[in-house]
């Protein structure tokens, strides 16, 4: 079975924490195994700063402590910059990355990825973490 490979998006990646939210399950598939997490330098780097701001130091560091240590997570560096989000920059460092990792989706909350729904070429896979939840559940019921 191929892996699957995705890029979480900050905003996301802040709602997994907490065992109380939906986006929770995202967290215990990672700690399954059931998908490989893809990072890069710049998408760790957002990831420590926004969850110091949001929950603490202790927390941002604990979470890249996992990242960085886990078996099913993939650092890569995006090839080529495409730079299509032009309402937000920022946000090409996670759509970058995705594509340039032939990774099998992006996981996001931001509506600023729709450009991709408009565009024939770079493809790239663009869900919220319910349309996650349902494409992980009928990926496990087809292996």
């Amino acid at each position: 079975m191929s892996k699957l490979s995705v890029v979480i998006d900050t905003n996301v990646l802040i709602k997994t924490i907490n065992r109380t939210n939906f986006e929770f399950f995202i967290y215990q598939a990672f700690e399954s195994e059931l998908f490989e997490w893809v990072v890069s330098t710049s998408i760790l780097d957002e990831y420590e700063e926004k969850l110091t701001e949001f929950y603490s130091l202790k927390t941002a560091q604990l979470v890249l402590e996992i990242l960085c240590t886990a078996s099913n997570v993939v650092f890569s560096e995006p090839h080529f910059r495409w730079n299509l989000i032009e309402d937000d920059p920022d946000d090409n460092k996670f759509s970058d990355l995705a594509i340039s990792s032939n990774s099998t989706c992006l996981v996001t909350f931001d509506k600023h990825f729709d450009v991709f729904k408009n565009i024939e070429f770079p493809r790239l896979s663009v869900l919220n973490p319910k349309q996650f939840h349902a494409f992980l559940v009928e990926n496990e019921t087809q292996h």
